[in-house]
């Protein structure tokens, strides 16, 4: 590694091992990505939030992209241009944040306004 924030991109076979160790990973180019599903949209909120504090102390953030109860999470180190040791890193703290029993599967989900049918294109009751 080089000076303050610098970061060299891993080599082709230190990429490959990282990603044996990840569990529904993938790789394009020069990125990692994974999409994780929770029960509801409030508990995919809860994930993000956890993962946006943990990219604030690891000083690296990834692109995330949410859809309802979806979150697709994309890393890559920019300033190195390619894959760094802090992708795999970040990559397996979030799937720790993910996993049962994590501080993010614990919280229930807040109270439905009454009326509201949970869940993407519900219909709406009629008047």
């Amino acid at each position: 590694m080089g000076g303050f924030g610098a970061m060299d991109p891993m080599p082709a076979p230190e990429i490959r091992a990282a990603m044996a160790k990840l569990d529904a990973w993938h790789r394009r180019g020069s990125l990692i990505h994974r999409e994780y599903t929770f029960g509801d949209f409030p508990l995919a909120i809860a994930f993000v939030n956890a993962v946006a504090a943990a990219a604030e102390s690891a000083l690296h953030h990834p692109d995330i992209d949410i859809r309802w109860n979806r979150v697709r999470l994309a890393l890559t180190t920019h300033d190195a241009g390619g894959l760094t040791e802090l992708d795999f890193v970040l990559a397996a703290r979030c799937d720790a944040l993910a996993k049962p029993g994590s501080s993010v599967s614990r919280r229930a989900p807040g109270p439905r306004p009454a009326g509201k049918t949970p869940g993407r294109g519900a219909r709406r009751r009629p008047r």
